[in-house]
């Protein structure tokens, strides 16, 4: 009885003393730690990660929270306060065995690659050009956006959040073509969101393309003085949860819609809800561009484009091998392709108070009724100040001719002719 007794104790024991795996995500991607004491403190997990991730404890930043990673300054990294305390058991934080955890630190490392000696037969084949095309195509991250800021219009995103939130819940997907201008300077400035047919799902996103529609937003667009400076997508709630700040099938769509703006001041917007400890909700916006170096992967073909369900949502695949860090490898990792850019805000010209184009109830020329009954104390320019009721009005209108000179009114904020001014009247008077 005895000897069983010392034979369970040794097997627990084996059991305890079992090392884990701690996966450690940086701007550098997922790299892992291995632990033989589950209740060692946070001091104690540093100089694991200084040992095996050569990053020296001074410059380490530790955190369970992800947007450790999305600090836009170093000021911002010190208000991640979660595992400052070096005495603080990891167990009390329920990190255990295949938990993720993240680490900011400054400067540069190379991450050490796999020990490989090919064989003397590999060793000897010729390199094709594809091969020393593919050694020189080195991956590595863009620091600077080419833009200074993001600033968007405040009633254009509220407009956009609102409907995402209150009417889709965050349980489907939702884009939208950001438009406004871009100063010398590199600021560009969002003042409405066009919203194109689309169809989303908890996955995907698949806008269907209108020729004859996107001709007249990018009239009055032209009007109103303004271009395409951007795109801007939904993340459902269950994507907030997981280890990556967008999707590989999100970076491919940001990249496809970025290389063929043709802006380097391009920007794509995220916007996500944020679900507290207490249940309660804040809708949060985060803004990036595309590495240049992405775009010009997604321009020359090198991403696989052909997601399977099996394949990590963190990483993208490409067709051949790229080097990042000192690792040849076909899979990198989205946040690689992305470069942080700052938000803020403004109140732009436009209002967004008329009901939005493709959405699940069509807008008719009763909305335009409703709408200049209730703005009727405002002079008429300011009351047909609105990209969506402008859209509206160019399905009526001559494109080349009509279309751009009521925008251009609204531009300028100089009155409308009397001749516009009638027949717009008697449109909403119609029905």
């Amino acid at each position: 009885m005895h000897t069983i007794d010392k034979i369970d104790k040794c097997k627990t024991c084996k059991i305890i003393m079992a090392k884990m795996i701690i996966r450690v995500r940086s701007r550098d991607g997922l790299e892992r730690v291995s632990i033989e004491n589950p209740n060692i403190t946070i001091s104690q997990l540093k100089t694991l990660i200084e040992s095996q991730l050569k990053v020296p404890i001074p410059t380490q930043t530790l955190s369970t929270n992800q947007n450790l990673l999305l600090a836009k300054t170093p000021s911002e990294i010190p208000k991640f306060t979660d595992m400052s305390n070096p005495n603080t058991p990891i167990s009390t934080l329920r990190i255990a065995h295949g938990s993720i955890i993240y680490l900011a630190y400054p400067g540069e490392r190379a991450v050490a690659g796999p020990n490989f000696r090919p064989p003397a037969s590999s060793a000897r084949r010729k390199m094709t050009l594809d091969d020393l095309i593919a050694k020189q195509m080195r991956i590595t991250r863009q620091e600077n956006p080419n833009c200074k800021h993001v600033s968007f219009d405040r009633g254009a995103a509220n407009s956009f959040q609102n409907y995402v939130n209150e009417s889709l819940g965050f349980a489907v997907k939702r884009g939208g073509v950001m438009y406004g201008t871009v100063s010398p300077k590199g600021k560009v400035e969002v003042d409405f969101i066009y919203e194109p047919p689309q169809q989303g799902t908890g996955e995907n996103l698949i806008l269907f393309r209108d020729p004859n529609e996107e001709k007249l937003v990018e009239a009055i667009a032209i009007g109103l003085g303004m271009r395409k400076v951007g795109f801007v997508f939904t993340q459902m709630i269950s994507q907030s949860k997981k280890d990556y700040t967008m999707s590989n099938a999100e970076i491919l769509q940001a990249a496809e819609m970025q290389g063929e703006s043709g802006l380097k001041e391009w920007v794509t917007a995220v916007v996500k809800l944020e679900v507290d400890e207490d249940g309660g909700g804040n809708v949060l916006f985060e803004a990036f561009q595309m590495s240049d170096m992405g775009v010009r992967l997604y321009k020359e073909g090198w991403f696989e484009k052909e997601i399977g369900r099996n394949f990590d949502p963190k990483v993208s695949r490409m067709k051949k091998d790229v080097v990042v860090g000192s690792k040849n490898t076909r899979e990198v990792d989205n946040d690689f392709f992305l470069v942080v850019v700052k938000i803020v805000d403004h109140q732009g010209p436009l209002s967004s108070t008329f009901p939005i184009e493709n959405r699940n109830t069509p807008v008719t020329m009763k909305a335009l009724k409703h709408h200049l009954n209730r703005t009727r104390n405002l002079p008429f320019v300011k009351r047909i100040s609105d990209f969506h009721l402008l859209l509206l009005l160019a399905r009526f209108l001559d494109v080349s001719t009509d279309v751009p000179a009521l925008a251009g009114c609204v531009q300028t904020q100089t009155p409308v002719p009397e001749g516009y001014k009638l027949l717009i009247e008697s449109m909403a008077s119609a029905c």
